[in-house]
């Protein structure tokens, strides 16, 4: 039960990150140590397990499938999405600065822990800021404004679903790069199912190709690819800067010129607020590893 609790207040982390422009859902999962067995249980989804379906082997395919983590985790992630859209969005038009700041200080306060299990040496420090540029490059790329046809939205599903299983690249930025977040929120809060499910039939057909291909490369150079990771995890802080002009970052004093007032204390008090998130979401952890069951 501890695991199930536990697994839930992980998916509903990753479920309001995944709302964000600008924040990945896979960067909480990699910050809160469920990215590799998150990739292990969608790359179950082979041969084997359709073997154990057509066989009506139920209780072996959920073991195999690592079922249990998949619905606590996914669960949460849905219900965040579905309860929380309409204040991600009130916050981003009225609140940017706070929201932002909030999530700068859950990945900051969250990036020694990402680095300290990784050896570095020069090629893994040059993967680390070779990958810390490619998200700085992905985050000035400029939003699209596009009227969406309906394939769309099962390539949007792909391509957002891609980014969320890799930390540091934020799904909801790329939606807003194809000029596809405002459709999706609109549909998520009008629940519009026919564009839900070309959604969701992109997510997973995303799911199943790129879960596999990260799952390759971190078997074949495990420390390598952290550190690919972790630089990606700080490249994207970039975009998240809490203030903003039209997507050109300034300072806090530039942005109180402009529009009044710089909100610092707002910033400062959801930095730390961020900070201390992350950090009681990690206690919770070592708690709950008290009554854990083996992982699979």
């Amino acid at each position: 039960m501890k695991n199930y609790l536990q697994w839930l207040i992980k998916g509903l982390a990753m479920g309001t990150a995944d709302i964000v422009p600008g924040v990945s859902g896979g960067t909480l999962a990699f910050i809160l140590g469920i990215y590799e067995r998150l990739l292990k249980a969608l790359t179950s989804f082979n041969v084997t397990a359709i073997r154990l379906l057509f066989r009506g082997k139920m209780k072996a395919l959920w073991q195999h499938i690592d079922g249990p983590f998949l619905l606590c985790l996914f669960g949460g992630i849905l219900f965040a999405i579905f309860s929380l859209a309409n204040l991600i969005v009130y916050l981003l038009e009225f609140h940017p600065v706070p929201l932002w700041a909030f999530f700068n200080g859950l990945i900051i306060a969250s990036l020694p822990l990402l680095v300290r299990n990784i050896q570095l040496n020069l090629l893994r420090g040059i993967l680390f800021v070779l990958g810390a540029i490619f998200a700085m490059l992905i985050t000035t790329l400029t939003p699209m404004q596009t009227n969406p046809s309906a394939w769309l939205f099962f390539i949007a599903g792909f391509i957002a679903i891609c980014a969320m299983i890799l930390p540091g690249i934020s799904g909801s930025f790329l939606l807003l790069i194809m000029g596809m977040y405002a459709p999706m929120t609109a549909a998520v809060s009008e629940l519009q199912f026919g564009v839900l499910i070309l959604f969701a039939l992109g997510c997973v057909t995303g799911l199943m190709i790129f879960s596999r291909v990260l799952t390759f490369a971190l078997k074949r150079a495990h420390d390598a690819m952290l550190a690919l990771l972790s630089g990606i995890v700080l490249g994207a802080l970039f975009r998240i800067w809490p203030w903003q002009i039209e997507n050109q970052l300034v300072s806090p004093t530039a942005y109180g010129e402009y529009f009044g007032s710089s909100q610092l204390g707002y910033a400062i008090l959801a930095f730390i607020i961020g900070a201390l998130v992350i950090r009681g979401l990690l206690q919770l952890e070592k708690l709950f590893k008290n009554g854990a069951e083996p992982t699979q």
